[in-house]
């Protein structure tokens, strides 16, 4: 996609060994803007070996890296490939990003609802792996939706329409590919300075004015605590800041999954009665939320009352609807679906699965339900991994429902038969009370 190429290519290193590097940061020193800048330069090129790099990424997850450090492992590797240019773009631009969630689907809401209010959305997204869904396995589950589109087809379509949603173009920040890869295998994802650089990079490399961060925390993310992901969240706004770029967050809770779909066209489907104003609760007051905040820092309201009131409006008047079916025609996509979901594919089969006992429920496991749902075709333990999009899992119940005897906890659409022990894991993954259970708080702290 169009660019501006744009590497640093440092001078004066030539006599510098990774192994002193990963010495350095073992032994708990900060290391210089000059050896960051050589390393990702190096390990992109493919010259310095997986297994010294995997060394390196330990010692950072014990150990960390400063400010400093980070932002210059960000800039190094915002310069590793394609930067993109979208002054094109008429308006203020806007991307939105979250940390990774079991059923998230906001951005098939949001997009559609800020672009109807006139922000346009020029946003580049990615696949799912492991439990957690990607927004392209989502939209690729409507018949004929392109995900691929040329730069000049990606700027006249946000100019036109107000948003599009592509893949990421390959030559956009090569060395986060490479190092993402390689920490996903070598159990170094979870930690603050990594995915930081990580996520910016990518984002401050694809050219949006404002970027909105969904941080989430929980066993179904990777902070656990709302204070790991508040430390997170304010990293990488002072990330974007420094670059220019508006940065605001939320710290959102991903204890249980969000809304009830947890699948790619399940979650589609659900996405589509949200903006026909007939979402579950959580997702919906996410996206009112979000979207407020946005509105606000684009000028486009004075206050989140009022932006909140504007994303209402496009629910309610229908124009966000119409939003989402003109960018699925627009992409090559089967707008008619959006009208009618009974369309979409769907699973052989679709069990029931039937409350026990009476009781009220405590938490709903994201994490457990994510797994599962990957299990039976709708995630992929491996890039290569095919992915069944009519296939997941739809709660019946959420933490604070009370349950009678013979309610649906949950139904599970399956393509083959479901094991004895993987059936009791999603009975377990939903956690009982006999005292009624406060409702969780959905958003912990917009920053």
């Amino acid at each position: 996609m169009g660019r501006n190429k744009r590497r640093w290519w440092i001078t004066g290193v030539e006599n510098m060994r990774f192994v002193d590097i990963i010495e350095k940061k073992r032994q708990k020193e900060a290391l210089t803007t000059e050896e960051i800048q050589w390393w990702i330069q190096k390990y992109t090129a493919g010259e310095i070996p997986d297994y010294q790099v995997s060394a390196l990424l330990m010692a950072i997850v014990l150990n960390g890296m400063t400010v400093r450090e980070t932002a210059d492992l960000t800039m190094a590797m915002m310069h590793s490939g394609d930067m993109i240019d979208l002054k094109e773009i008429r308006g203020l631009k806007v991307d939105k990003h979250s940390t990774g969630g079991v059923g998230d689907k906001t951005t098939l809401v949001l997009g559609p609802m800020l672009a109807a209010c006139g922000i346009k959305i020029a946003k580049m997204s990615g696949r799912g792996l492991g439990y957690t869904g990607g927004t392209l396995d989502k939209l690729e589950s409507i018949e004929g939706f392109n995900c691929y589109l040329d730069e000049k087809a990606f700027i006249r379509q946000v100019n036109d329409i107000g948003i599009a949603v592509i893949g990421q173009t390959e030559q956009l920040v090569p060395a986060d590919k490479k190092l993402y890869a390689l920490r996903d295998v070598t159990g170094t994802v979870a930690s603050i300075p990594l995915i930081a650089s990580s996520v910016m990079s990518k984002k401050l490399a694809a050219g949006a004015d404002m970027i909105e961060l969904d941080v989430k925390y929980g066993e179904g993310a990777f902070m656990q605590t709302p204070a790991d992901a508040l430390e997170l969240a304010q990293m990488m706004i002072s990330l974007g800041e420094a670059c220019g770029k508006k940065v605001r967050a939320m710290i959102t809770d991903m204890n249980e999954p969000l809304g009830r779909a947890v699948g790619n066209a399940l979650e589609v489907k659900e996405a589509i009665e949200t903006l026909y104003g007939r979402g579950p609760e959580d997702l919906t007051e996410l996206c009112l939320r979000g979207g407020s905040v946005i509105l606000v820092e684009a000028g486009l309201a004075v206050d989140e009352a009022e932006g909140r009131r504007r994303m209402q409006q496009v629910l309610e008047d229908g124009s966000a609807i119409r939003k989402l079916k003109a960018m699925v025609a627009a992409q090559g996509g089967n707008a008619s679906w959006i009208d009618d979901t009974e369309s979409f594919p769907k699973a052989a089969c679709v069990t029931p699965f039937i409350a026990e006992k009476d009781g009220y429920i405590e938490q709903v496991r994201a994490l457990e339900i994510g797994r599962l749902a990957m299990e039976i075709g709708a995630g992929r333990e491996r890039k290569e991994d095919a992915i069944q999009p009519e296939t997941g899992i739809v709660l019946g119940k959420k933490t604070g429902d009370r349950v009678a005897k013979g309610d649906v906890l949950a139904w599970v659409h399956h393509n083959r038969p479901l094991d004895v022990l993987w059936k009791e894991r999603l009975y377990g993954a939903f956690v009982w009370s006999d005292r009624e259970t406060a409702q969780k708080q959905l958003i912990y702290k917009m920053i």
